[in-house]
């Protein structure tokens, strides 16, 4: 659990957490659906991703921040599996899917995007 912490703080420094098994009592696929549970919103990706930085993006000018979980490759799939078909990234807001970068600019452009962040709690304003 020290690693994850570590990760974890590692990661508020710069706005994304790892999330790593190192340590951790938790099978990756617990840990990712804790995760879901746990945050309004939150976006798993691959290291240095581009379409996640967009997402963050999108969703800050909403007035929404996401925790955003950048995964390491063993706990990718744990992630992609939570998302169903979509892949990765992956938003969850309210720990419903909404997809990856198109799922979300769909949702936006359809309006329900803030209301969906509103319900979840994920609006900062």
């Amino acid at each position: 659990m020290a690693a994850v912490a570590a990760a974890v703080a590692r990661g508020k420094k710069r706005g994304t957490a790892v999330l790593s098994i190192d340590g951790a009592d938790e099978a990756p696929e617990e840990r990712v659906a804790r995760l879901i549970r746990e945050n309004p919103a939150v976006i798993f990706n691959r290291r240095e991703c581009c379409m996640s930085h967009v997402m963050k993006r999108l969703l800050a000018v909403v007035g929404a921040q996401p925790a955003a979980i950048e995964l390491q490759e063993a706990d990718e799939e744990a992630a992609a599996a939570a998302a169903g078909d979509g892949g990765l990234p992956a938003l969850f807001v309210g720990g419903v899917a909404v997809g990856g970068l198109e799922g979300l600019v769909g949702l936006h452009l359809r309006g329900g995007l803030v209301p969906m962040l509103r319900e979840a709690g994920a609006l900062r304003i």
